[in-house]
């Protein structure tokens, strides 16, 4: 009697197969089962004929619908300067796109060298104006940038089109069309531009909402010159300090952003711009996962000034500030680190009129709390002049709060400048004595290397002005306020230092007797 339980087949007499291997029958077990799927019953691989297997449907999104509502709204800028080396290359350079491609070793009549030839700027055949023409001309710069109204406004980043004689945009219908530039703002890299002439133009809408970290973001912009390029990825991150300027506050996103994109914008998925596409963190220049935009409210603010002024108008207090540290907020008896603390009051100015202090640390603005130096400057330089502002600071051991009329910027100035920190002697590797006559304080002679004022940054011509928020003038005013320090169970004194970079506060632990 055959044993039907047998997965090995009786053949035509005379013509019996041998018994499979133990691979070949799991091969045909799985294969089996992968192919009777759909009928619900299991048969054997060799009885069922070949199908075709359908995926379950994706669960991932797709992005068409939002990109055929936006797309059209997005241009390529490109700026022109009398010398080429003026240009301010964001996406490419006269000669076409700086895609440093390889030839692979392929052959000089290879088909393909024709495409590299185009890309690396070397002319050829068919030559095309995205790629690049050979030959001297003005220089070039080419990014990106997208239109906020119907009647023509656009915003792109200040680096395409800085010393600029002549703007133009390619439309994403072909057209190229001129372009005036209404102002820039160097210090949040954005510049408003005005096409007069082929409107109206379909625009897209700023996001009023702030994006969360993890939600779906869509790049679009013409990198390499390649044209209308669309990519996706999410928010990494938020607030974001790339160290690029005073208001540093970029979203981090992962959508593959290369050279060319500057300006261009970023999307939701409702198809609102959430940031304008600046930088990129990379060794090579090209896209590695880390680029950077700068967030919609930002260019909200900014762009209305431009729209209305043609120049931005910032706040300013007159403080020169630095983070609080943990040294330093034990020291003065903060629970955490918070806020700016203020290393120097400018004379005459809004902070010293209002009673601001040297010594006081500001944590809120109009009740908004401060996390840190850069979130001053940024909160106040974002204040009307003319505008009265209530500062809350933590002064001798409370909390209260000065009324401060906001001035205008002017010139270079910030709202605030970030200090670095230092300081005391003996065990705290110093040497110091009295300052010289035009200054007041105690001179650092010399600082060990390794020792903790080293390590907190202080160097050899540093003056101590202040120690525990007591003058000091002499070597030993110092050290009878690290005793009573130490006596008053302080773990850490604050310490008032002026040097060449300005004036800073620096918390250094009190030594053991």
């Amino acid at each position: 009697m055959r044993n039907h339980s047998s997965l090995s087949t009786e053949m035509p007499q005379g013509r019996r197969q041998a018994p499979k291997t133990r691979s070949a029958l799991l091969g045909a077990v799985a294969l089996a089962t992968l192919a009777s799927t759909a009928g619900g019953v299991v048969l054997p691989a060799f009885a069922q004929a070949p199908q075709t297997i359908v995926a379950p449907q994706s669960t991932l999104p797709s992005f068409a619908d939002v990109v055929d509502q936006v797309k059209p709204a997005v241009v390529s800028v490109r700026a022109k300067a009398s010398d080429a080396k003026e240009a301010q290359v964001s996406g490419n350079q006269r000669g076409g796109p700086n895609f440093n491609l390889p030839d692979f070793g392929l052959p000089d009549d290879h088909p393909f060298q024709e495409f590299f030839k185009r890309f690396r700027g070397e002319g050829g055949q068919n030559d095309n104006p995205r790629f690049g023409r050979p030959g001297p001309r003005q220089g070039v710069s080419q990014g990106s940038g997208f239109f906020i109204s119907a009647d023509g406004y656009l915003v792109t980043n200040n680096h395409v089109i800085d010393k600029s004689s002549e703007v133009e945009v390619l439309m994403d219908d072909g057209r190229t069309l001129p372009a005036k530039i209404i102002g820039t703002d160097p210090k949040t890299d954005l510049a408003l531009l005005k096409v007069e002439e082929g409107g109206p133009f379909k625009f897209v809408e700023l996001a009023p909402e702030v994006p969360r970290v993890g939600d779906w973001v869509l790049a679009v912009g013409n990198p390499f010159g390649l044209g209308g390029t669309v990519t996706a990825g999410i928010i990494s991150a938020r607030a974001r300090d790339i160290g690029a300027g005073p208001y540093d506050d970029f979203l981090q996103i992962d959508a593959p952003v290369n050279r060319g994109n500057s300006g261009g914008p970023a999307f939701n998925q409702k198809g609102q711009v959430v940031g304008v596409n600046t930088a990129i963190a990379s060794p090579s220049g090209g896209n590695v996962g880390i680029a950077f935009a700068i967030p919609s409210e930002t260019v909200r603010n900014v762009v209305a000034q431009l729209r209305e002024k043609g120049t931005v108008e910032r706040g300013y207090v007159g403080v020169q500030i630095q983070p609080v540290t943990k040294d330093i907020a034990a020291s003065i008896g903060l629970d955490k680190s918070e806020g700016a603390i203020v290393a120097r009051v400018e004379e005459g100015g809004p902070a010293a009129k209002a009673g601001i202090r040297t010594g006081d640390v500001i944590v809120s603005v109009n009740g908004k709390p401060v996390e840190d130096a850069r979130d001053l400057s940024r909160m106040v330089a974002s204040l009307n002049a003319g505008s009265t502002a209530k500062l809350q600071v933590w002064r001798d051991g409370k909390r209260q709060e000065i009324g401060v009329t906001i001035a205008k910027m002017s010139g270079t100035s910030t709202a605030a400048s970030d200090a670095t920190q230092g300081t005391e002697m003996g065990k705290l590797g110093l040497s110091l004595a009295p300052a010289s006559d035009d200054k007041k304080g105690v001179a650092v002679v010399s600082v060990e290397p390794g020792s903790p004022a080293a390590e907190k940054g202080l160097r050899t011509g540093d003056v101590i002005k202040e120690v525990a928020g007591q003058p000091v003038q002499t070597p030993a005013d110092v050290k009878a306020a690290l005793e009573a320090s130490r006596k008053d169970g302080k773990k850490s004194v604050l310490f008032l230092v002026e040097a060449s970079g300005g004036t800073r506060f620096v918390a250094l632990q009190v030594p053991a007797a």
